[in-house]
């Protein structure tokens, strides 16, 4: 590392400038439900508004309108290889959401299925990536539960050896739980999936606003997350392994080409004006990372920048999911799910917590009357609600940060809540 590399990577995050590319934030609401759905960043607007007024045309044709909205959305791919750290943009499939993108991979590896192939489902995961799962009984797949530990809610690898063998085809898991907040050793669980001969799926949905996705590194087969998460639009990407997706069948219309991927698995037209829009994204974190860039409209960007943006968003949150779990953990009757630590290498800044004798929905309506967004419920990881022995409708008391949270949006959210606990 370079002496100016290295002064960049431990420069703290500029939260001035970090909310003021979010224009939502001057609204005065405080977001702490980023879990369900993040502000948008300002380029990515750019993005779409530019890209609806000057190439809003159909892709393929020869006419200059048509070619420039081609590049862009080709652009877009190759960006989003970038960030996740993908070897080459026909790996990335964009989709409307993680949990369609995941049933059209279902529905391709459906086609697939022998009777007496197996699939592994854990307990701990967001509905979309297990009912897709499950519904492969149908082609005569069996499904096999991988369990969470019933006292904290986490996953245990060495649970996962007996479930494994010959026939299983697959492995579905989250890499962070929408509830505890805690970061699955994704790249341990792959090396025992790929040493039987399956593939491996995980739910990225929770992991990527907090943290830089290295599919490489995580040696997965299938990956994916949404952007309305992730400071973008409602879009969403999923990763797959070049040799995998050109293996797999498509689902487009018969002359679709077989080896034609990404296109094989996005049956109609993707969203192009998102597919750009996504692009503001990477915009954003790469300056956020100390790399001024403007806009790259050849959607290629600097991985390191990436990087140094997500390990300061990472160090910022620690200190934020630090000073509420210091105030939860502090009083008597309050349940914290997951790990009372806020140390970032074994969690992103999600809190979920229970009150003995109250109800959540109770607090978070209480919290709802000082413009602060905050929620209640099981977040579709209904399995592991009821697996934690709670009432899964009314679930859990969830705080969900991001980096552009402040100290003070977390002190005026305690000030608020220690007179309910």
């Amino acid at each position: 590392m370079e002496p100016g590399e290295e002064v960049e990577a431990t420069r703290p995050l500029d939260l001035e400038s970090v909310r003021s590319r979010f224009p939502a934030l001057d609204r005065g609401t405080v977001f702490l439900d980023n879990g369900g759905g993040s502000q948008i960043v300002e380029p990515v607007l750019d993005r779409i508004r530019d890209y609806l007024v000057t190439s809003n045309v159909q892709l393929g044709a020869s006419y200059a309108a048509s070619r420039l909205a081609s590049d862009r959305v080709a652009a877009a791919h190759r960006a989003v290889a970038v960030l996740v750290n993908a070897t080459a943009p026909e790996e990335i499939v964009m989709g409307p959401s993680t949990t369609v993108l995941f049933r059209t991979l279902a529905e391709s590896l459906g086609r697939t299925i022998q009777p007496g192939d197996e699939v592994v489902v854990t307990t701990g995961d967001h509905e979309a990536n297990i009912a897709p799962w499950i519904a492969l009984e149908r082609f005569g797949a069996s499904v096999r539960h991988w369990r969470v530990d019933p006292r904290t809610g986490e996953l245990d690898p060495e649970d996962l050896g007996p479930l494994l063998g010959p026939r299983t085809r697959l492995v579905a898991m989250t890499h962070t739980s929408n509830v505890l907040g805690s970061i699955n050793p994704i790249r341990d669980v792959a090396d025992r999936v790929h040493a039987c001969g399956a593939w491996l799926c995980v739910d990225g949905v929770g992991f990527a606003p907090h943290r830089a996705v290295d599919v490489r590194a995580l040696g997965v087969d299938f990956y994916a997350f949404s952007f309305y998460k992730t400071f973008g639009p409602h879009h969403a990407v999923l990763y797959g392994r070049s040799e995998l997706l050109r293996a797999l069948p498509g689902l487009g219309f018969f002359f679709v080409d077989e080896a034609d991927v990404p296109y094989k698995f996005q049956p109609g037209n993707v969203n192009y004006e998102l597919s750009y829009g996504v692009m503001g994204v990477l915009d954003y974190l790469q300056e956020a990372g100390g790399l001024e860039c403007g806009d790259r409209d050849d959607g290629g960007y600097d991985r390191a920048a990436l990087e140094r943006a997500f390990d300061r968003f990472a160090r910022h949150e620690e200190a934020l999911a630090g000073r509420l779990l210091d105030f939860l953990t502090a009083k008597e009757g309050v349940r914290v799910i997951g790990s009372p630590s806020p140390d970032r290498s074994r969690r992103v800044a999600i809190v979920s917590f229970t009150v003995d004798g109250r109800r959540s929905e109770e607090i978070v309506h209480a919290v709802d009357a000082h413009d602060i967004g905050i929620r209640h419920g099981h977040f579709y990881s209904a399995r592991l609600v009821e697996a934690l022995g709670l009432d899964a409708e009314d679930g859990v008391v969830r705080v969900s940060m991001v980096h552009y949270n402040t100290a003070d949006e977390i002190d005026r959210l305690i000030e608020i809540l220690d007179p309910l606990l």
